[in-house]
């Protein structure tokens, strides 16, 4: 079969990073500039659309043209989703995913950076992506600004600067070159990774529906409580403008001199994250406020409303929300953009009257009504902005305990097992097991009730060798339990003897990747994967058929352990670099069984579109569908998502769901 690589440079007066592709190619100034590609490994070719009849179109060879939406033609680009939108909206032709490959996909997929300067610096490429492009980007493809100098024009064109658009189209040629070298070299994704991606590309095309009236009216809510909470802090503090951290910091710090621990603790910021400390130590009533004005109006889940009147496309829908493979270590989706992954829960007991509070009251009297209240009821109805189309419901069904589902499974921890083929009820019966109380009066109203945020605790925290230091770190932050050094030493202990397979698990997984890497023989531990090495990788070959890649793994001995311990090169989720990064077996079952967790939602999404679901949306473990009225049930998506997987006999899967006129937590 045929493949064409392509390149293509473009203009937009809207700013991509803000808006997303859709948004983007729905400007009325959208142009295509410079259009590359080759033919398989031919020589490259850079097409200059700015001149000519058509603005340049024709310009372009026929047998490109028809191979735009051929299918015995395959199109690649690295981050194809851009390509493949705007190539769409600039012909106004479809352009199916079935019919496109992504190099950056396959470059997650091989565990390496997604982006086309970090793969091609990662595998030390001979061709590299050139550092000028960036500079060339800003003068040819975004708004400049007008001055005297520029006769006031808003927009540099070819003519303005020749040389400069001759390395542009260099630009072009190069980035052809350099995907066109990345895609050759990495190991493809298998066929049903294949149409994932399809599947996910159509799920961002569909994209979901927002209701714009929440939307403004929340944002003007907001508005309303930011100004006067801004009024109310410079009336107390004297300070210019409180929203300037350094100057509140200022305030702050001479209110409280001789304390020098809170004069200090002050320079870990003012965040959501310490400011409920700072508050709770604070020399004052006055400073409390503040405090409590500064988080008022630096509540960042506010912002989403913001972000989604910027994405918002034709059909008042947005678009672009789901990264395939975002998750390189583990092959999850991400959230993109408003980041659907990250959504403010809702705990309120009435959404619908809420939100009509929002939507049909006055922005001064919700405020008396409800204080300083009013952005964190906000906060609580973002995930309600999203609405099904008229004459539709959302059916949102949510994957049981996945991971300790797989992760009992995995270990062969039977009870784990029969508990999950049961009621399901893993946090309880750990619980009864973990204080020795009668499983039945673990439930609402009871005094032993309590222990079921233990038993939750010690699933979700010690599964993956995690020890009583994180253990108690945990259950402060994310449960708010406080537990002793001996309680959490002892609740580990106790965990670890009571899943005495899954502990030997971890040592397993790591004994039998360190084994790999040493010998250079395929290991294979059950059930049903391999570790094995291909070079200078380590894959971790899943039931599912699908690996899980650990580029440049090696060996070396730790002194503290006295034992040799794994190394393998990954991005840094805190700096972005490329570096050396140390994994344990612990980590290798997190890593495995999230994975696997993930695929059985793929297994999910492949069988719910095959049936002709229309999917909006995916979060963690949550499936969102916009089914039209009278079609289908909850009952019906729950079995197809509980239904047995042929690669993972044995695991027992449940799911749970619930129908919505908007998004929310169920």
């Amino acid at each position: 079969m045929k493949t064409l690589h392509i390149d293509i440079e473009t203009y937009s007066t809207y700013d991509l990073l803000d808006v997303g592709v859709y948004k983007y190619v729905e400007c009325p100034e959208f142009d295509i500039l410079l259009f590359g590609y080759s033919w398989n490994d031919g020589p490259v070719s850079v097409i200059d659309l700015t001149s000519g009849p058509l603005d340049g179109a024709d310009n372009i060879p026929d047998t490109v043209i028809w191979a735009l939406t051929d299918p015995h033609v395959i199109k690649k680009a690295h981050n194809a989703n851009f390509e493949r939108v705007c190539l769409a909206k600039y012909f106004g032709q479809e352009m199916p995913p079935s019919q496109w490959r992504c190099s950056s996909a396959k470059a997650r997929y091989n565990g390496l950076p997604g982006s086309l300067e970090g793969a091609g610096n990662a595998m030390d490429l001979e061709a590299k992506k050139d550092p000028k492009g960036l500079a060339l980007i800003r003068y040819f493809s975004m708004p400049c600004k007008p001055t005297k100098t520029n006769n006031q024009r808003t927009r540099n064109l070819p003519e303005h600067a020749p040389n400069k658009w001759v390395e542009y189209s260099k630009y072009c040629q190069q980035d052809v070159v350099v995907e066109r070298e990345i895609d050759r070299r990495l190991v493809d994704l298998p066929e049903k990774e294949q149409l994932l991606w399809k599947i996910d590309q159509e799920i961002n095309d569909m994209g979901i529906r927002l209701d714009l009236k929440l939307v403004r009216e929340a944002i003007t809510h907001n508005q309303y409580v930011s100004e006067k909470a801004l009024k109310e802090l410079k009336e107390l503090t004297g300070v210019k403008n409180p929203n300037a951290v350094g100057q509140l910091k200022g305030w702050l710090r001479a209110q409280d001199t001789k304390n020098m621990t809170y004069y200090h603790a002050l320079g870990a910021g003012l965040t959501k994250e310490t400011i409920p400390d700072l508050i709770q130590h604070a020399p004052n009533d006055s400073v409390k406020r503040v405090l409590g004005l500064r988080a008022l109006i630096g509540k960042s889940s506010i912002k989403k409303y913001e972000r989604m009147l910027q994405m918002r496309t034709t059909g008042f829908r947005v678009r672009g929300l789901l990264q395939y493979y975002g998750a390189s270590r583990t092959g999850r989706w991400a959230g993109r953009n408003i980041q659907v992954h990250n959504l403010p829960r809702n705990y309120l007991k009435d959404l619908r009257t809420t939100r009509n509070l929002i939507i049909y009251s006055d922005p001064g009297w919700l405020q008396i009504m409800e204080g300083d209240q009013v952005p964190e009821i906000l906060s609580q109805l973002v995930r309600t902005a999203f609405v099904p189309a008229p004459g539709n419901r959302f059916i949102v069904s949510d994957f049981n305990s996945i991971e300790a589902r797989v992760l009992a499974w995995l270990a062969g921890e039977q009870w784990a097992l029969e508990v999950f083929r049961g009621d399901g009820k893993i946090y309880e019966t750990t619980a009864a097991l973990l204080f020795g109380v009668p499983l039945e009066t673990i439930v609402p109203g009871h005094e032993n009730y309590q222990y079921r945020q233990y038993g939750k605790v010690t699933v979700l925290g010690l599964g993956y060798s995690m020890g009583s230091i994180k253990l108690q770190a945990t259950a402060h932050d994310q449960y708010g339990l406080d537990l002793t050094d001996e309680e959490a030493t002892s609740l580990t202990r106790s965990w670890r003897k009571q899943n005495h397979r899954i502990v030997r698990f971890w040592h397993a997984v790591e004994e039998a990747a360190i084994e790999a890497v040493e010998t250079l023989q395929p290991v294979d531990l059950k059930p049903g994967l391999t570790f094995r090495m291909a070079g200078d990788r380590l894959w971790v070959d899943l039931p599912s058929g699908r690996s899980l890649c650990y580029v440049g793994a090696a060996l070396s001995y730790d002194e503290k352990f006295q034992k040799n311990t794994l190394r393998y090169r990954g991005t840094d989720q805190k700096t972005g670099q490329w570096k050396m990064d140390r994994t344990y077996g612990g980590k290798l079952v997190e890593n495995i069984t999230q994975a696997i967790a993930r695929d059985c939602l793929a297994e999910s999404l492949i069988r719910l579109h095959r049936l002709g679901y229309t999917i909006v949306m995916h979060v963690h473990d949550e499936i969102v569908l916009e089914v039209p009225n009278g079609v289908s049930s909850v009952e019906s998506i729950e079995k197809i998502m509980s239904q047995p997987i042929d690669w993972a006999p044995g695991l027992p899967l449940g799911a749970v769901g619930f129908e919505c006129e908007f998004y929310q937590k169920g």
